[in-house]
């Protein structure tokens, strides 16, 4: 008889393959894990709009603004503009001069790009949730919502109904 089959355990061969596919599995588990959809911001009013993902070639970005501790406009080439929102607020944002993007491919995009922003403190990395490219009306739109200009066209408030005295008639 086998020794194997004697004391009950398994060959060097079997015990290999399970390990390998315990290896598979784990890095299976850790892959889906991190390829889940990015969390919106509490009192993000543009987490029910349906997001769908541009990306930046990195050579290309030219200038961009901050609109809040989570979102950016990002111009590119060709009067490009597109809407960066992060995956968490960034402390010192709206403050820090020292802002950059960092990617493996040279391309930004939603779930693999990063913010760096070093607000003096050391550098934050930060990981951009989503990015739209905008259309001018919208990039406008989005300035309005946050506050930046105002709205071209203010809808003038309306009337308030007054309420009238009874008049009452003597005779």
């Amino acid at each position: 008889m086998d020794a194997c089959k004697q004391s009950g355990s398994l060959p060097d061969n079997q015990i290999l393959m399970l390990i390998k596919q315990f290896i598979i599995l784990l890095f299976s588990s850790i892959l889906l894990a991190c390829a889940g959809g990015g969390e919106a911001l509490e009192g993000d009013d543009s987490a029910t709009e349906t997001r769908r993902s541009d990306c930046i070639s990195s050579g290309t970005i030219r200038d961009y603004r901050v609109l809040d501790d989570a979102n950016l406009i990002v111009s590119g080439s060709g009067k490009r503009k597109y809407h960066v929102t992060l995956s968490r607020r960034a402390t010192g944002l709206r403050s820090s001069w020292k802002i950059g993007f960092r990617s493996t491919t040279g391309q930004i995009c939603a779930s693999f790009g990063e913010l760096v922003v070093d607000d003096g403190m050391g550098p934050e990395r930060i990981r951009i949730a989503s990015i739209r490219q905008l259309t001018p009306d919208e990039h406008d739109a989005l300035l309005v919502r946050f506050g930046k200009i105002k709205p071209e066209f203010e809808q003038p408030p309306a009337p308030a109904s007054v309420e009238s005295a009874e008049v009452e008639e003597l005779d």
